[in-house]
């Protein structure tokens, strides 16, 4: 009977422990359908393939999710390591001896069946702060065409016995730590701008990644994570590239762990084709709405983040500025966001605040910023937000 007794107690006390772990994701990219012209330059199956990844909070252990969520065939996984990269992407070089081999319900091979989406099991591997972690996964059976990922990695990835490398993420998704009690993350949900058009490859200077250095040197908010789910050429509504905003909220927000604070900084696609872009404004508002009202009960703070300049750009016709001035005047004015993060303020031109300013532009598209641009958007964020 004690036997019995004490074997209980233990059971327990495991489970309190377990329930008491704050999860929270310390990296995240946007899923989607890869476009044709983004697919792996030669075939994934049967391919060894290293992927560089940064992360923003620390934590002593780790989970790995890999997803196949829009395929339509089962992906094999014959294997997968971590390891901590040498470089934020310029090189497939690891520290071996950090490598850690990950399990699946404890085997090493996994099959993710079309439409789903697994964890591996947790494992011990220290992280620290904006870490490069290397994921390595020897493919078995693949699929060919409808490949789930992330198009738009900025990010070199590497096929480790050919010579070829590629800047996109295929399967990988998230990575969670087991956070300190305070551990908490900031989903970002965006299109181009967010996703980094404009920065620099292996450089990890897109304005969420620049929030995120912030917060870690910052005491009050050093426990708190950025996950850029930002997709080039998203829309809110409808159309454009990648699961629209109305699809994917649930998931790229209330999927994920740890999510305390939610940051809304969409609409130019959804503006830009529009033939009425004042009626598609008032679209997004009831989107936007939607999702507010959705975080809210879950106990998240969301900030609305205005729409930037587009003038001389090729969305610069019809009545899209008017949508634009009508979607930023209700983020501006209306109650339903905690906080509005103005970044057509912060990047308009002192001449025509109506065009980004000169210094910002990226190959003088007048819609995507450069590397300072984004510096200071990441800059322009009051921290105090996010205390």
């Amino acid at each position: 009977m004690y036997r019995i007794l004490f074997t209980f107690i233990v059971f327990v006390a495991s489970v309190g422990c377990s329930m008491a772990q704050n999860w929270v994701t310390t990296w995240a990219a946007a899923q989607q359908v890869i476009e044709p012209k983004n697919n792996p330059p030669i075939a994934l199956a049967n391919e060894t393939f290293r992927q560089i990844v940064q992360v923003s909070i620390p934590g002593e252990q780790m989970r790995l999710r890999l997803s196949n969520r829009y395929s339509r065939e089962d992906l094999e996984i014959n294997a997968v390591e971590i390891a901590k990269a040498k470089s934020a992407g310029a090189s497939s070089d690891i520290e071996e001896l950090t490598t850690c081999q990950l399990t699946f319900n404890g085997s090493k091979s996994v099959v993710i069946k079309a439409g789903e989406e697994i964890y591996a099991d947790v494992c011990d591997f220290k992280i620290t702060p904006r870490m490069n972690i290397a994921i390595t996964i020897h493919y078995g059976k693949a699929p060919l065409n409808i490949i789930t990922g992330h198009p738009s990695s900025r990010t070199t990835s590497y096929f480790m016995d050919k010579n070829i490398s590629t800047e996109h993420w295929y399967t990988i998704e998230s990575i969670d730590v087991i956070a300190g009690k305070k551990g908490r993350a900031i989903a970002v949900i965006g299109n181009s701008i967010t996703d980094g058009r404009g920065s620099t490859t292996n450089g990890q200077n897109r304005w969420p990644d620049v929030l995120s250095e912030r917060l870690l040197k910052n005491k009050a908010t050093r426990d708190v994570s950025v996950l850029n789910f930002g997709i080039g050429g998203n829309c809110v509504v409808e159309g454009g590239l990648g699961p629209t905003v109305k699809r994917r909220y649930q998931h790229d927000i209330f999927g994920m762990s740890g999510v305390k604070y939610v940051i809304l900084f969409e609409g130019v696609n959804d503006l830009g084709g529009a033939r009425d872009a004042v009626a598609k404004a008032d679209q997004i508002i009831e989107v936007y709405k939607q999702i507010i009202k959705e975080a809210h009960e879950k106990g998240m703070k969301v900030y609305g983040g205005t729409v930037m300049p587009f003038k001389y750009s090729f969305y610069d016709f019809g009545n899209h500025e008017a949508g634009r001035q009508h979607l930023n005047e209700w983020i501006r004015s209306c109650k339903d966001f905690d906080a509005v993060l103005d970044f057509d303020a912060v990047m308009s031109g002192t001449l025509e605040k109506d065009a980004l300013n000169p210094i910002f532009l990226f190959e003088n598209d007048w819609l995507h910023p450069n590397a300072i641009g984004y510096k200071k958007m990441g800059e322009s964020i009051n921290l105090k937000l996010f205390k």
